[in-house]
């Protein structure tokens, strides 16, 4: 029997109900010498402690236009992006960034700094992007991307970005191209505010 491929990736759900090492029903409480709730697992003591998810990307340039990929998945299915994913177990920030790159672009590149460390607490996430340059501008994109494209700064699809981290980033590539001077930037992305 062939199952067929998801139509929508997602990290696995932060709620547990049951132990991963006894199976037993698991419960909410602090523990003791701790000092948040954490997942317990009541019959054998296991604590399920949950750590921000880790998102790794790149801001490619080649010849003076920045590397965006319009999304093929949810969420924000059909809007552009810097290529970006979740890091994997066993990788550094920079190995995941660079497999980011070539799984929605197909694109060779050399990795350069450490550019935006973001802290996004709402999303349970923390997003780290590098940047680098495009060693040519042939791009292959993968089944994530429907395109993967260079865009001149002055075209940058500013009202069709995927995500704030995207976008505040990419703002901060423009201001300090003005300067040539591109130090790393670190803030947070606080929770919108509703309407």
């Amino acid at each position: 029997m062939t199952t067929p491929a998801p139509s929508f990736y997602f990290p696995a759900p932060r709620t547990q109900r049951f132990c991963s090492q006894c199976s037993a029903a698991i419960t909410l409480r602090v523990p003791p010498d701790d000092n948040r709730m954490r997942a317990v697992c009541e019959n054998c003591g296991a604590i399920h402690y949950q750590n921000p998810r880790n998102v790794v990307g790149v801001l490619a340039v080649w010849q003076d236009k920045v590397l965006l990929c319009r999304r093929a998945i949810e969420p924000r299915y059909d809007k552009w992006t810097l290529p970006a994913g979740f890091m994997e177990l066993g990788e550094t920030t920079a190995q995941g960034a660079m497999r980011e790159t070539q799984e929605e672009a197909g694109a060779q590149i050399e990795l350069g700094p450490l550019y935006t460390v973001i802290d996004v607490p709402h999303a349970e996430q923390v997003h780290f992007f590098y940047l680098a340059r495009a060693l040519s501008e042939d791009l292959f994109p993968g089944p994530e991307s429907l395109e993967a494209r260079f865009f001149p700064l002055d075209q940058i699809p500013w009202s069709e970005l995927a995500f704030r981290t995207v976008i505040t980033t990419l703002e901060h590539y423009v201001e300090d191209r003005k300067g040539a001077q591109f130090p790393m930037h670190h803030y947070d992305i606080p929770l919108p505010v509703p309407d």
